[in-house]
């Protein structure tokens, strides 16, 4: 019996970093990576900022959750099914961005982007719900550090050693046309060894032809909201193409904020079952709003700091795309790893409260580094001689140097970063009911979202205009709020249980 469970628990942790690497591997193509791409071809810096914007389908993707919740694609079961569509759609799509040219062609490249972004949110929502559904209680910190494992090592893929093969090959399309073919693959591993989900409940029983409606009503919603916003900002006398990129943020902030409310409002009017059940279900927990708000506050400051680092290193400081790629996003992220497991294994002695305060502490701390990196420059520490390698397809010819500060600002960031988010994501599961478990985790992800999303372009513009110094100390400033949200919740995070519900169907 003991054996069994052991290996019941094996084939879940398998389970996970199969997903959890097929989950990470877009994030970098519409981010970090994308940047580099961007900027190699030339793009100015405040528009590399706006280009962050691709990735709202990250914040949006609580309002089409509902669908996954609700609707079953025939044989493979609500999750398994779900995930094995959008990691062949996400393979054939990248194949398509490899065709395409930032600075020849930017607006159909944004809409590529959007659109991986897009689908790349829609795995995360199956991912997320298909690993809280899977684990019981017990394995929830564990799970977490496994997940943030495969998630990170795919991230050194896509987002470091692409770095790599981008120099070599002197060609990004060819990076993504090998990262649309992985993805590929992982949808193939997701048909043939992902296990069933045991004791998750049937889909609700509501008329999907007024689901659909609702998704549509929603949908229309958005298009509405922007075009309101969009109007009166215009009829203020505001021009959406002024050179000013201050001007241009404001168009981007007022179309977003005018376009959720509204597409919220339609979806419950309409009758969008499953939405409205699900937040309904959510928010009648006690503290609930002020969970959301910890949930954005918690990674702003990380996000901020991190959200224009490829620009900051190549353009800012000097280094090339391989020294940037090798220290960023090698050996970055695999400390983020060592931080991850770090963070699980406290978590075996720490209660959730005492994680998210300790680590929130030293999220906040490891932006310093990055300030002193702008306020002294590159190789104010020296630097460590690295040689050549060759690994087959890694490889780097001629050898380089990597700078101690660099490497240090890196190690601080990528461990503290590691652990905050074993501990962050431990929050979300825990926050999830099971019967709705894709649009709640999708909700809790997408606020988690909402600044790695939009600081973005507002990044771009104030970096321009204040320099990286004091950009950093702002990163700083803004990620106080956060540590002092989970003191003050200290309570409701000390007594946060995730319920059980009775054995039902399989997914």
């Amino acid at each position: 019996m003991v054996g069994r469970h052991h290996i019941g628990r094996a084939w879940r942790l398998l389970a996970i970093l199969i997903l959890g690497f097929a989950s990470g591997l877009p994030l970098a193509l519409t981010g970090q990576a994308m940047q580099a791409w961007l900027t190699v071809d030339g793009v100015d810096l405040a528009t590399i900022g706006f280009f962050g914007l691709v990735g709202i389908p990250y914040t949006f993707k609580f309002l089409w959750a509902p669908l996954m919740d609700r609707f079953e694609l025939p044989w493979l079961g609500r999750r398994r099914g779900w995930l094995a569509l959008t990691q062949f759609a996400l393979g054939g799509l990248l194949w398509w961005m490899a065709t395409l040219s930032p600075s020849a062609t930017p607006q159909l490249f944004a809409l590529a982007a959007v659109l991986v972004a897009f689908l790349s949110a829609s795995q995360d929502v199956v991912v997320d719900a298909y690993r809280t559904d899977l684990l019981p209680e017990e394995e929830r910190g564990l799970g977490a550090s496994v997940h943030v494992f495969a998630y990170r090592l795919a991230m050194i893929l896509s987002g470091g050693i692409a770095l790599i093969w981008a120099g070599q090959w002197q060609s990004w399309p060819r990076v993504y046309g090998v990262m649309g073919t992985i993805l590929m693959v992982c949808g193939a591993l997701s048909l043939t060894l992902l296990p069933r989900v045991a004791g998750v409940s049937k889909p609700l029983d509501s008329d999907p032809r007024r689901e659909l409606l609702g998704f549509a009503a929603m949908i229309a919603g958005v298009v509405a909201g922007y075009a309101v916003a969009r109007q009166a900002l215009v009829l203020a006398g505001l021009d959406p193409n002024d050179a000013n990129k201050w001007i241009q943020l404001l168009f981007v902030l007022a179309e977003i904020a005018c376009t959720l409310p509204l597409a919220y409002w339609l979806a419950r009017r309409t009758g969008f079952e499953t939405l409205n059940r699900s937040l309904n279900s959510y928010f009648a927990q006690n503290g609930a709003a002020a969970f959301l708000v910890l949930i954005i506050l918690y990674k702003l400051g990380d996000a901020f700091a991190g959200s224009l680092t490829t620009p900051f290193l190549i353009k800012g400081m000097g280094f090339l795309q391989e020294e940037v790629g090798i220290a960023n996003k090698v050996i970055g992220i695999w400390l983020t790893i060592l931080g991850a497991f770090v963070g699980g294994l406290i978590m075996t002695r720490l209660s959730l409260y005492r994680a998210l305060l300790v680590f929130g502490l030293l999220q906040l701390a490891s932006n310093f580094g990055f300030y002193a990196l702008a306020l002294l420059g590159k190789g104010a520490w020296g630097s460590v001689q690295v040689p050549a390698f060759d690994w087959g397809i890694v490889a780097l010819h001629t050898p380089a140097a990597l700078d101690w500060l660099l490497l240090t600002v890196i190690a601080g960031e990528n461990i503290t970063g590691g652990m905050g988010t074993v501990a962050f994501v431990a929050l979300l599961m825990a926050l999830c009911n099971q019967r709705f478990s894709a649009t709640h985790y999708a909700l809790l992800s997408a606020f988690a979202a909402v600044g790695r999303i939009y600081v973005s372009p507002l990044s771009g513009v104030l970096s321009e205009s204040i320099g990286w110094p004091a950009f950093f100390l702002f990163s700083i400033a803004i990620a106080a709020p956060g540590v002092v949200m989970v003191w003050w919740m200290r309570q409701a995070l000390t007594a946060l249980v995730r319920p059980v519900l009775p054995a039902g169907a399989d997914d």
